[in-house]
């Protein structure tokens, strides 16, 4: 999920971090105030919660504004505070915040909501997270000075022992309440980066590696209150269809199930358990009313995909120099149609979320993106005061962007099913595989057609660019940033090619259609970095030119994208002959500020198939706060890529959704995973992210390998066989 180029960043001051401390279940607890500067002076000093939470036995409770959703985060946000506190990794815990929007901002995003998307957790955190850990320890190192009564600058932290030369040593619990009555201070000194312990460490692990590989790490699916319910929605069959009626009389005589009700989204059936709840829907007799559903299927709507490719653009994205009159004095040129599916997040723990009201006060447990939007719709919908919603933000078992929902559907239809009992139990709603397929949102199916020409020289001179799709944004809180008819989550990635391609456009011609869509991991770049390093790899074929010399004479004000294209080639021995049947293919793209070049290794059998046996991948993502979390993000990105590349795909036949689970929407398998070696490039500037960026290259580097092999382009994914 991202959006980052269409939001300005804010830095964060020193001056602006003002830390408010208050008492919390015997232990220190460091609050912030409103980072905003045009906040007046009142609510600058009001305590909204806290970023870190020492607790008398010593462990260190740090609150995330971003939600753990597999990307690492929590164990990363728990670094920055471990370094600068001095505490020992083993004392770090990290749960999710929520419920204060001023506190929990996401920074790099424009400060205006507590989201996760963007690959921007990091760049959000490290500052304000680090500045937490350094102010705690302070207060505890001036704990420890007037209990002993010896000089601050005597004092020594490491590894969560307090010390004094004189022999005196504490622990941070044994020191935690007497800290809490020191003076805050209103500015601190963070370590200088030779003194890092943990930040960029080769040796820092995820803190919930333990607890995942064991399965003893609970998500929301493992939670159970007492006397909860569990429910599972009858969904339309068509998008955009509504209920018309329901018999719910054999659904009621199965064993277990408690209710069946009928809200916004379709009809629920409540049970004891979720057993009882799906046989209970299988019982369901629902009509539903197709009137306003959408009934068109995916070979129709690809062709008037293609007729408004034909047709004039409805607005224009970037323009620079004359592209057609470029064109038409082009001595080569290229044309390309290319075609892309809907595709479906397919976490693995499908969407869901508990609603339980005690009186005036409504909690909700969920993996969410966007803790504060749902807060929002949460109070609506259940007709109270927003400061009466209580969100406890669970880790998530995978989300891709499925979890930031902008109408928070998996919450409305907990607390819908709640309200609709009347409140008199916990609900949690609970969807099925073949729900998150059938019925969920989806990367938009898009069309590109593109012409391209080369000077007699093999110089790049013109680009036309016409992308058909659905905007995202378009009717959410995002709107706004649609301008002139473009949505920059259909553009990214294309529009700000870092290419000097000097007579340039990309047009835009908006699709309407009633599949509900969504980002999906890395948007936009997801389709438009495949059209734009096949497209470029095209042309340099036809140049008679390197592929990697090609682009590096393209990127000429671009040293960070040449950078990781000479780290790529050197560690992958490009140029370097090749065994029989082995061939390879290389791209690059940039991707909410963090580059990633891969080069593909593919082997062609006898019988015209294909594997991808080796990938090669080189990233800037910035300073690397988790060398080998990154590691793990490249590699995990690479093989969802290869999942959309090679196999993965959502058609309509009428409207409905073809694929169910699994068996018919595939993504890769094990088998197909390649060996991947990663090599970050070592920088100190600022974090960029890691969790999105290796998604958008591997598709075409895999293509422009397969095109090695065999001279042709891939221009419809996922891949076709080459036989």
């Amino acid at each position: 999920m991202g959006r980052r180029q269409t939001y300005p960043t804010k830095e964060l001051s020193r001056r602006s971090f003002l830390v408010l401390s208050a008492v919390a279940g015997g232990g220190l607890v460091l609050g912030l105030p409103n980072l905003d500067a045009s906040a007046d002076e009142t609510s600058a000093q009001t305590p909204f919660g806290a970023y870190l939470r020492i607790a008398p036995d010593s462990s260190v409770t740090v609150l995330s504004a971003h939600v753990e959703m597999g990307q690492g985060i929590f164990s990363g946000i728990a670094a920055l505070v471990a370094e600068e506190l001095d505490a020992d990794i083993t004392q770090m815990r990290a749960v999710g915040a929520s419920g204060n929007t001023r506190l929990y901002n996401n920074i790099t995003m424009g400060g205006t909501m507590q989201e996760t998307q963007g690959s921007s957790a990091m760049s959000s955190s490290f500052e304000r997270y680090r500045r937490a850990g350094a102010t705690a320890r302070a207060m505890l190192v001036t704990a420890a000075a007037r209990t002993w009564n010896v000089a601050e600058e005597e004092i020594t932290v490491d590894a969560g022992v307090i010390a004094h030369p004189a022999g005196k040593s504490a622990s941070f619990g044994e020191l935690v309440e007497t800290a809490f009555r020191q003076p805050v201070p209103s500015d601190v000194k963070l370590k200088d980066p030779k003194d890092w312990r943990y930040i960029g460490s080769e040796k820092l692990r995820r803190l919930d590696a333990k607890a995942k590989s064991s399965g003893r790490q609970d998500y929301t699916i493992d939670i159970k209150l007492p006397d909860m319910l569990t429910a599972v929605v009858a969904h339309p069959p068509l998008f955009g269809a509504a209920v018309k009626s329901f018999d719910a009389a054999a659904a009621k005589r199965v064993q277990g199930v408690v209710d069946v009700v009928e809200i916004s989204q379709g009809v629920a059936v409540l049970g004891q358990n979720m057993w009882a709840a799906i046989k209970g829907r299988e019982a369901l007799v629902v009509e539903w009313n197709n009137d306003k559903a959408e009934k068109r299927g995916s070979a129709r709507l690809l062709q008037e995909y293609r007729d408004l490719a034909a047709r004039p653009a409805d607005a224009l994205a970037v323009t620079r120099g004359d592209a057609d009159l470029a064109m038409a004095d082009a001595a080569t040129t290229l044309e390309a149609t290319y075609e892309f599916p809907f595709l479906a997040h397919a976490p693995m723990e499908p969407l869901n979320a508990i609603a339980h009201r005690l009186g005036d006060r409504l909690e909700l447990w969920g993996g969410f993106q966007m803790p504060d939007h749902y807060q929002k719709i949460a109070a609506k919908t259940a007709d109270l005061p927003q400061d009466a919603v209580k969100l406890h933000v669970t880790m998530a078992g995978g989300a891709f962007g499925r979890r930031g929902t902008p109408d928070a559907q998996i919450v409305v239809e907990a607390i819908e099913c709640a309200k609709a009992i009347g409140w008199r139990a916990p609900v949690k709603v609970q969807w099925t595989r073949e729900d998150d397929i059938t019925a969920g949102r989806y990367r938009p199916m898009c069309v590109h057609v593109l012409k391209a020409g080369l000077t007699q020289e093999g110089k790049v001179s013109a680009w036309k660019h016409r992308i058909v799709g659905q905007s995202i944004l378009a009717g959410t809180q995002y709107e706004q940033y649609v301008q002139g008819g473009v949505d920059p989550s259909l553009t990214e990635g294309a529009a700000d090619t870092p290419y000097g391609i000097p007579h340039f456009a990309v047009e835009v011609s908006n699709a309407k259609v009633g599949v509900p869509t969504l980002w999906w991991r890395s948007v936009g770049h997801s389709h438009n970095a495949y059209v734009m390093e096949t497209m470029i790899d095209e042309l340099a074929a036809a140049a008679g030119s390197d592929p990697i010399e090609f682009r590096i004479g393209l990127l000429a004000e671009r040293p960070r994208h040449i950078q990781v294209l000479n780290l790529v080639a050197e560690k992958a021995n490009w140029g370097k002959t090749l065994s029989a049947g082995r061939f390879r293919g290389v791209a690059v793209h940039e991707t909410y500020g963090s580059v990633v070049a891969q080069v593909a290794e593919i082997v062609v059998d006898g019988d015209g198939g294909f594997r991808v046996d080796r990938v090669v991948c080189a990233i800037d993502c910035g300073l690397a706060v988790a060398p080998d979390q990154i590691r793990a993000q490249m590699e995990g990105g690479i093989g969802f890529g290869l999942g959309a590349t090679l196999h993965s795909k959502i058609t309509l036949s009428d409207g409905a959704v073809d694929q169910t689970n699994f068996d018919t929407y595939e993504v890769l398998r094990l088998s197909g995973m390649p060996k991947v070696e990663v090599h970050i490039v070592p920088l100190t500037s600022p974090s960029t992210g890691a969790g999105e960026a290796s998604v958008p290259p591997i598709g075409p580097a895999v293509a422009n390998a397969l095109a090695a092999a065999t001279g042709r382009r891939s221009r419809v994914l996922p891949l076709q066989p080459l036989s």
